[in-house]
């Protein structure tokens, strides 16, 4: 009996030291402030290495060229997007200028033309995803499509001086008896040789030369 009790004893001490070394443990991972001790930021240190780990892994993924029709490779920068990123910046100066001409047009008729000549020219229109220049007029130029292609024709017949000296309307009416005598010599051979009457003046209400309110 005495022997059964002295066991039990020697039980009893090794788990309440068992116990202690447990606490004293816990008591280490602990700081002064009773809070547990983390690694940077707040992770455990084996965190921190883990993370580092696997950056460098993606480091190395990154550097290599990725295969063919990989998702990697879908997610590249598109080749020429930064020529696309300039013709944007580009055209988008050339819309902020017709606008403030445009306040002015029947002055200014001339510099308007000449800006959307150069956007035809060089097909900055293709850059905002405009399959034509007449597509790209009737979204973007308020004024009309058919009066912006006037005034990129005035540009490529007239000399600057001479327009702007006749004014818009003037300027305008001369380029649209010369298209109707070039029709009329086009058909000529299958219709009379009577002349053609002029269109209405540039001034009527259908296509306006000075901006609403003046």
């Amino acid at each position: 009996m005495a022997t059964t009790k002295k066991t039990a004893t020697k039980k009893d001490s090794k788990a309440a030291g068992s116990a202690k070394a447990e606490k004293g443990a816990k008591a280490d991972a602990k700081g002064a402030d009773g809070k547990r001790k983390l690694g940077l930021r707040g992770a455990a240190p084996w965190a921190a290495r883990h993370a580092a780990k696997h950056a460098a892994e993606a480091r190395a993924r990154a550097a290599e060229p990725p295969l063919p029709g990989s998702a990697r490779a879908t997610i590249r920068v598109p080749q020429g997007a930064e020529d696309i990123k300039q013709k944007i910046g580009e055209l988008h100066n050339a819309l902020t200028q017709i606008k403030g001409f445009r306040k002015n047009l029947t002055k200014n008729f001339y510099e308007v033309g000449d800006i959307l000549r150069e956007v035809q020219a060089r097909k900055l229109y293709v850059a905002k995803g405009y399959g034509t220049f007449e597509a790209f007029l009737e979204r973007e130029i308020d004024f009309g499509k058919t009066t912006a292609l006037r005034l990129v024709k005035v540009v490529s017949t007239f000399l600057k001086e001479a327009a702007q000296e006749h004014g818009m309307e003037r300027v305008m009416n001369a380029l649209i008896a010369l298209e109707t005598v070039a029709e009329g010599q086009s058909g000529s051979g299958s219709k009379s040789d009577a002349p053609k009457v002029p269109p209405p003046p540039m001034s009527s209400p259908s296509l306006p030369m000075k901006p609403p309110g003046r």
